[in-house]
């Protein structure tokens, strides 16, 4: 199987689909691979700064990450790598990071990152050796859904309490989570793709008007843009590897498995390929991936669903395109002045992104539920639903001598295992 597909040249006709295997002409796949970095680019910097990472490596890191998935894959599975939304929760249980500036005790969570990054890598390998129809046993429907669901409503407090310490803050962040809502409502096309960072922008303005202009609360500095240069090194750290984060982060691995799996499901519909093949080549490209972000400084990474909206839209899923893709995003990492722009965001318009941000997560679980049809008639269904809510939501606490396994941890576990005994115990009683 070929590492780099020999793409067919083909022509943009109106209407017409152009397969993974396919691209245009180099200067409109550029052009093309310019909006996938567009795409992603709110959600790939938002996830590091919830997390005090550093947003220039963590664009670095996306792009490599990108090119190592494309390398696994043979180039026959169009997806761009970006930074995952998942680990949020754990990594700010890990770091008892508050929000707001630089994390202190990162390193930590990029071992269990790193940790994460094996066990998908692992999985892949199992998955090529002996197929995917014992993850979908494993991870149904009803359990990704709530697993993912958790990810958000465990995140709830974190902007509520910790990212709003005056009242002007706390207006600002409605002022912000209003201006997110009006994006996606009233615009149309690329910008309402971009909701979230055209939402962060036009609260930033406001904020700005507010804060620089009528002196209501702090203003914003742009000394460090100023001095910050054009081209130079980001700051990279080394994962510190600590059992009790690595046991913690690493759960995050159901949700990479899983968003991946849809990933591959989405666009062999669209494209009308099957790409299940693949399936074990996309984790362990997705885990490499995670591996080396985590060993650099970088959040675990994984598909990324704006581009699968980015080419439901145009009909083009050309990979030819996420490699154009991939070297825009390194070029922006080694960029200081860009990471400069991105820390100067006011706290506040981050707070009232986040809520946004945690609750389209935890709609994104009940859509799996609702797309998948799930039966919560089902006793099986709706206990395990139920209960995993309740452990995530309330940061269900289980300690192992000296190892503390908070919310999500405790859900992620506790989905797989009551969905496995309950699904047992109803095939026996009906046998």
């Amino acid at each position: 199987m070929s590492v780099i597909p020999a793409w067919r040249v083909t022509d943009a006709q109106p209407g017409r689909v152009v397969a993974p295997d396919e691209r245009l002409p180099w200067p409109q796949t550029a052009a093309l691979g310019v909006q996938h970095v567009i795409a992603m680019f709110g959600a790939t910097v938002l996830a590091p700064i919830l997390m005090g990472f550093d947003p220039n490596v963590a664009i670095l890191m996306s792009g490599i990450g990108t090119l190592i998935f494309f390398f696994v894959v043979g180039g026959h599975v169009p997806s761009y790598l970006g930074s995952s939304f998942a680990f949020i929760g754990v990594v700010i249980a890990a770091t008892q990071y508050t929000g707001g500036g630089a994390n202190l005790n990162i390193a930590v969570a990029l071992g269990g990152i790193v940790a994460c990054g094996v066990i998908v890598a692992l999985i892949g390998l199992l998955v090529t050796l002996i197929g995917t129809r014992w993850i979908e046993a494993l991870m149904p429907p009803v359990v990704t859904g709530a697993v993912v669901a958790v990810i958000g409503l465990n995140l709830a407090s974190v902007p509520i309490k910790n990212m709003a310490p005056t009242g002007f803050d706390a207006w600002m962040q409605a002022v912000t989570f209003i201006s997110v809502g009006l994006v996606a409502v009233y615009t149309r096309g690329l910008t309402q793709r971009l909701l979230i960072l055209v939402g962060l922008i036009v609260a930033t303005v406001v904020y700005a008007i507010l804060t620089n202009g009528l002196g209501l609360g702090k203003p914003l500095d742009f000394t460090k843009v100023a001095g910050a240069a054009w081209f130079g090194l980001p700051n990279f750290t080394r994962p510190e590897f600590s059992t009790q984060a690595m046991l913690l982060i690493a759960p995050v691995a159901v949700i990479l498995i899983a968003e991946n799996l849809g990933h591959i499901k989405a666009v062999s519909a669209m494209t009308g390929r099957n790409l299940d093949p693949y399936m074990g080549r996309a984790f362990i490209g997705d885990g490499l991936a995670t591996i080396v972000s985590g060993t650099s400084g970088g959040t675990g990474v994984t598909t990324y669903a704006e581009n699968i909206g980015v080419m439901a839209a145009t009909r083009i899923y050309s990979t030819a395109m996420f490699v154009v893709a991939a070297l825009i995003a390194i070029l922006l990492g080694f960029s200081p002045k860009f990471g400069a722009l991105i820390l100067t965001i006011p706290v506040a318009v981050l707070g009232g992104i986040s809520i946004v941000v945690f609750g389209l997560i935890a709609v994104a679980g009940a859509k799996i539920w609702v797309e998948n049809k799930v039966d919560f008639g089902n006793n099986v269904n709706l206990i395990v639903a139920a209960v995993t809510l309740i452990l995530g939501t309330g940061d269900y606490t289980l300690k192992f001598g000296q190892f503390t396994m908070g919310g999500i941890g405790t859900a992620t576990f506790g989905a797989i295992l009551l969905h496995a005994l309950l699904a047992r115990g109803r095939s026996q009683s009906t046998a």
